[in-house]
């Protein structure tokens, strides 16, 4: 009864009464048995308190069950939920028998802290230590597939899940669409959608998520329809999604019909994000008195995101008073935030006001905030390449330092010229040097280096990408004669014979 009570509490999110149960059942000396510890690890993760999870960790050890392997596998799942990696890893080295949960956990776990190679690492060793992947192994890897837009590497687990016999699973067939949605390849994401004997919800999600990160908003509004008339009722995801497509084809008043229609006709009030998007396209159409409009009239509270989303689309439409009023709202909610001093200070300098944007600047240098530095990832034949601004650390710099001087002198001829547009006058010569050597460029041409010609290259970013980096790669697509897929932070860029999916705004 104890057990049934602290299990019903802790799988309930009620963490805190769990565990008062269990220091009262201290109190009345009941021994705590391996059912109990389970549960109340699971307590632990619903209160994310590692301080109690050592606490039960030591009494585990007392009781002598630290060697058993669902234990040890609840141990290492409390440790990284509760955010120590390190001691969910001490954990499983020390493990002296790993079952497939083991494996998946750990995967999992790597992925939640933005370890996606270290989850690809984990999932090679498991095989060659001769452990089977389940269902669960292969939803967490195809995970890290797109979370770093590995399509080569996301084919090759898809072929694995054919002939392990999971493809036909819904769950998977789902997550396979999203992989392909989120590695630029929507002709696979459709493969797999069409060939799905029954399509919920999330598989609409899916494959209209695919449609509007590519571009191809309109098809996402044309499955939108499909999807209502085969009647599956849409949800807050949805209508996310089908908003983001607008934003990224620039469908404004297609936009405003959904935004407006997920309250009016499905009883759905829009959260934050959806709001977002609106701004999105308001921005894009240089409607930006209706934007800040919008942000005033919001129900619920506006964020960070939706402020540095005016202010980028202040930036574009050099509107300077009321990126400077965005910036403030965005120095108050994410007081850590460099980027909206950068980006404030770059549109006072693209406007002549040199002063305001050095003030700018040494307002944030004297805040101890820093730009967070450009880095760009991209996979051949197997392994992660990743690279920083001016990097040299590759074994292969000096082929690539040649590759992008000679694209340079490609690209000057056919007409390119540096974007250094809204910089202080001190760093725009420094950055024409820095701008031929940002990690896009320099992943760019690992991949002409390393790959046959007319491979295409898929290259994953942390940050926007630069104007210039922008452009540069409309060259280069042109000049090579290759499609690049860059995803970056914002969204998917398809460059292709000089032309860019985004249509420039980004």
């Amino acid at each position: 009864s104890w057990n049934a009570m602290i299990a019903a509490y802790a799988q309930n999110g009620l963490g805190k009464e769990a565990f008062e149960l269990f220091e009262q059942m201290d109190l009345e000396e009941v021994k705590p048995d391996k059912i109990t510890f389970l549960s109340i690890l699971h307590a632990c993760v619903d209160l994310r308190s590692i301080i109690k999870g050592r606490e039960i960790h030591a009494q585990i050890v007392a009781c002598e069950y630290e060697s058993d392997t669902v234990v040890e596998n609840a141990l290492m799942n409390m440790y990284g939920r509760c955010g120590s990696l390190k001691e969910a890893q001490e954990i499983f080295g020390k493990m002296y028998h790993r079952d497939v949960a083991s494996w998946n956990i750990m995967i999992a776990l790597s992925m939640q802290n933005a370890q996606a190679s270290e989850a690809f690492k984990l999932f090679h060793q498991m095989q060659l230590e001769g452990m089977e992947p389940d269902k669960i192994t292969f939803l967490e890897i195809l995970d890290a597939c797109a979370s770093l837009s590995f399509l080569v590497k996301g084919r090759d687990i898809h072929a694995c899940i054919v002939a392990k016999g999971f493809d036909a699973d819904i769950v998977v067939e789902n997550a396979l669409v999203h992989m392909y949605g989120k590695c630029g390849s929507l002709k696979d994401a459709h493969a797999v959608f069409d060939k799905m004997h029954q399509q919920d919800v999330v598989s609409w999600n899916a494959i209209i998520a695919a449609c509007g990160q590519n571009g191809h908003g309109k098809e996402a509004l044309k499955l939108f329809r499909q999807m209502v008339l085969k009647g599956v009722k849409p949800d807050k995801l949805t209508f996310l999604n089908i908003l983001n497509a607008c934003s990224h084809a620039g469908l404004l008043d297609a936009g405003w019909n959904y935004f407006v229609s997920m309250s009016r006709d499905y009883g759905i009030q829009p959260m934050v994000e959806h709001y977002g998007c609106m701004l999105d396209l308001l921005g894009r159409a240089g409607q930006l008195n209706e934007a800040e409009d919008l942000i005033n009239s919001m129900p619920i509270q506006p964020n960070a995101v939706t402020w540095m989303i005016l202010l980028g689309a202040c930036q574009i439409h050099g509107d300077v008073e009321r990126a400077a009023r965005a910036a403030e709202h965005v120095y108050k909610l994410d007081p850590k935030a460099a980027a909206p001093y950068v980006l404030l200070s770059n549109i006072y300098a693209t406007a002549g006001r040199w002063a305001d944007a050095a003030m700018v600047r040494k307002v944030m240098e004297d805040a101890g905030l820093k730009k967070e530095p450009g880095c760009s990832w991209l996979e051949v034949r197997n392994r992660i390449h990743g690279f920083t601004a001016g990097d040299t650390s590759h074994p292969q710099s000096e082929e690539i330092y040649a590759e992008l001087q000679k694209l340079s002198r490609q690209m000057e001829e056919a007409g390119y010229v540096p974007h250094v547009k809204g910089m202080l006058h001190a760093e725009e010569e420094i950055e024409k040097k820095q701008m031929h050597y940002h990690s896009e460029k320099l992943a760019i041409a690992f991949g002409l280096i390393s790959t046959p010609f007319g491979t295409p290259l898929h290259i994953v970013k942390n940050l926007r990408v630069c104007s210039d980096c922008h452009a540069a790669t409309k060259f280069i697509s042109n000049i090579v004669g290759r499609d690049i897929f860059v995803r970056d932070a914002n969204r998917f860029h398809h460059f292709k014979n000089g032309v860019c999916s985004c249509e420039d705004y980004w």
